[in-house]
């Protein structure tokens, strides 16, 4: 079983929680840093970008998280999570942790009422479609050589004109990102694909 702390400072941290506890992990909410200690790896959920980096500034989680973060210590942002991992967000007033080498802009398919969810090829989870359900995401707008794209944005009538072949699940080494929200579905295999990256982080030798 893996100690797997939610970034709890606000959004739906709860949902990842639940998922985890579904699968047999333990799920530790972190609002402090002292709340980071003897964990195996951090899930950053989605909520409102802003309000996020403000609290992450005032319960002083910014240096810690990057000190893990140059570690090596694998962490999975989701949607705002996303945004905060990212090297670059555009017009966001607070400082990205810069752990991902993208480039992203807030809420650039829209506001809430312009959610959207489409089906994913996402050949390294098998040949089923991932339902990905989008809600204020981020827009990828460029995305570095050293990170691996695992899904884009399909054409239909469903996604944003803007938006199809879209970057919107990126892993750089330790690193996993996604656009979208793979906790409000039931499908888990985004949670096992990010375990499999806490368990192979796990049986390196010290």
């Amino acid at each position: 079983m893996a100690r797997i702390g939610v970034l709890a400072l606000q959004g739906d941290f709860l949902e990842h929680e639940n998922v985890l506890t579904r699968l047999g992990q333990q799920a530790v909410e972190v609002r402090r840093p002292q709340d980071l200690l003897d964990l195996d790896g951090l899930i950053m959920p989605g909520g409102e970008s802003t309000t996020f980096c403000r609290l992450m500034a005032d319960f002083g989680l910014y240096e810690p998280l990057r000190d893990l973060l140059s570690q090596g210590f694998p962490v999975w942002g989701t949607c705002a999570g996303m945004i905060v991992l990212a090297r670059q967000a555009l017009d966001l007033p607070f400082p990205t942790l810069g752990a991902l080498d993208i480039v992203v802009d807030r809420n650039a398919y829209g506001r809430q009422v312009d959610s959207f969810e489409a089906e994913l090829s996402v050949p390294t989870l098998g040949e089923e479609p991932l339902r990905a359900v989008f809600i204020r995401a981020p827009v990828v707008v460029s995305v570095g050589e050293g990170v691996e794209v695992l899904a884009r944005l399909p054409e239909g009538p469903d996604v944003p004109p803007a938006g199809a072949g879209t970057a919107v699940a990126v892993r750089q080494g330790h690193v996993l990102a996604t656009a979208f929200h793979p906790e409000l579905t039931d499908d888990a295999r985004l949670h096992l694909y990010f375990l499999d990256m806490v368990a192979a982080r796990q049986a390196r030798p010290v």
